[in-house]
């Protein structure tokens, strides 16, 4: 069907529903973006705090005509604080906040406040809403949250040892917000409880008691109080030291069982553990007054003279405000010193001597042992030659002979023998057996010379035989070259 000239196309009522909203969406995202403020602010106390307003108008079509600040410090309650009209200025409606509001620009565009001197009543949303021409009322809003350190203390509460919980120790974190959290460190048994107060302005205390069941034995114990909030940069610490308060215990030093007749200044000390510390000591006998030779001195007691009078039980008694405990000891007199015997010098001997015998074979075993890994290690796989040795066989063969030389000596005796040497060291060679010489290389010995090697026959007479007697041989000649082996028949003189 031809659709006329000039008509229009008709929208269903559904559909008009939904342009309406997008469009009324989309006047609120213009408006929201037109003021710019911030979202949230801190502050504390006495302190002072900028409230930044500006209006942004892109097209520069929408008329400004008033500005206003509306505090709210609770939901559904508002309240003007500052008003600024081009033409009539600046008014401050809310007398809570006059003298302390003030505005920072004089002009619409940029209407931002500073409040000066805070209180932490002054928590809240504070909007910024402008009267406009023809988009009507624009604003935006910030929330002021105000914070406040937290006033720190701990103290000790002073108890007396016995058998109910008590509270030995408080820790208090006093007008803090946001509220405060308290822990505890103990080296003592016990547990804690804690309380929270609000204040009138927001502010909030919190509370916390240290309990345990006292003894004397938590006398000086360690608890510490830590306390952490949100405007300290690092927990607050503070250790306390417990005050258990209890009945003095009492005991007596200085007795040595050696009491003898004549002994002079024989003490004893009544040692006494109290909180708060005994203020009285008391000595007495149990036989009645004390001896004359006995002085006491505060817990100090004296005997002068050690006699018969002194054989009896002394009482020393001591007392704080919680009580009075005693304790007693009993004196033995005896007629003479008892002697302790020291150590003989014999024994002390023993001892050092045995210890040196000790170290010694300690000493011996890590030598033994070393010395076995050593020879553990194997014994070379070949014979080393012997040393070189100056005029050996070889070089002795290699020299010329060279005619023995005479030397003038002393006569000899009736009965003695001289032999020249042929001017050669005799030289052997015993790595040599193959060959046979034995004697630095010289020919083997004939059998007919052997003879006189041999040491152990003996003669009718006893003494060692010897064939080469001056009387029946002549002398032999020393004829012997260089280089042959040199040996020389028993001689007896």
């Amino acid at each position: 069907m031809a659709r006329a000239p000039g008509a229009r196309c008709s929208v269903p009522p559904v559909r008009n529903a939904w342009l309406a909203a997008a469009v009324l969406l989309v006047a609120q995202g213009i408006g929201a973006q037109k003021v710019r403020v911030e979202d949230e602010l801190e502050a504390y106390p006495t302190e002072s705090v900028d409230l930044r307003c500006e209006f942004i108008d892109g097209g520069g079509r929408t008329k400004l005509t008033q500005v206003s600040w509306i505090w709210e410090p609770i939901d559904g309650q508002r309240d003007n604080i500052a008003v600024y009209h081009p033409t009539y200025g600046q008014s401050f409606p809310n007398l809570s906040f006059k003298d302390r509001v003030v505005f920072l620009h004089n002009n619409l565009e940029n209407p931002s406040i500073r409040i000066s001197k805070l209180k932490m009543s002054d928590a809240g949303r504070y909007t910024c809403e402008y009267a406009t021409y023809p988009t009507g009322n624009e604003q935006g809003t910030t929330s002021l949250v105000m914070l406040a350190k937290p006033k720190n203390s701990a103290k000790v509460v002073t108890v007396q040892a016995g058998s109910k919980l008590v509270v030995v120790a408080r820790c208090e974190a006093a007008d803090g917000k946001p509220a405060a959290t308290i822990k505890w460190l103990a080296s003592v048994g016990g547990n804690h409880s804690t309380s929270t107060t609000n204040g009138p302005d927001g502010t909030v205390t919190v509370r916390s008691e240290y309990q345990l069941v006292p003894t004397p034995a938590d006398n000086g114990g360690e608890v510490t109080c830590m306390v952490d909030q949100r405007t300290q940069a690092q927990p607050w610490v503070y250790p306390l030291k417990l005050s258990v308060e209890y009945p003095p215990s009492v005991s007596i030093e200085g007795y040595d069982n050696n009491w003898y007749v004549g002994r002079s200044d024989a003490t004893l000390l009544c040692m006494a553990n109290g909180n708060p510390a005994p203020t009285a000591v008391t000595w007495t006998a149990a036989s009645g007054a004390l001896p004359d030779t006995v002085v006491v001195s505060g817990n100090k007691l004296t005997v002068r003279k050690v006699d018969d009078a002194v054989n009896t039980t002394f009482i020393c008694e001591v007392k704080n405000k919680h009580g009075a405990s005693h304790h007693q000891i009993t004196t033995l007199v005896i007629d003479e010193k008892k002697v302790t015997p020291a150590p003989s010098s014999g024994a002390v001997i023993g001892g050092i001597l045995g210890s040196l015998a000790f170290i010694g074979i300690i000493v011996v075993i890590v030598f033994y042992v070393r010395k076995r890994r050593e020879d553990g290690e194997g014994s070379p796989k070949h014979k080393p030659s012997p040393p070189g040795k100056a005029g050996s066989s070889t070089e002795m063969l290699n020299k010329p002979s060279e005619p023995p030389t005479a030397t003038e000596t002393a006569p000899l005796g009736p009965g003695e023998v001289y032999y020249e040497p042929t001017g050669g060291e005799p030289v052997t060679n015993l790595d040599d057996e193959a060959t046979g010489a034995l004697n630095g290389g010289a020919p083997r010995v004939p059998d007919h010379l052997a003879k006189y090697d041999k040491v152990d026959e003996l003669a009718g007479d006893g003494r060692p035989g010897n064939d080469f007697d001056p009387s029946n041989h002549e002398q032999p000649a020393a004829t012997i070259s260089r280089g042959e082996s040199f040996v020389s028949p028993s001689m007896y003189v």
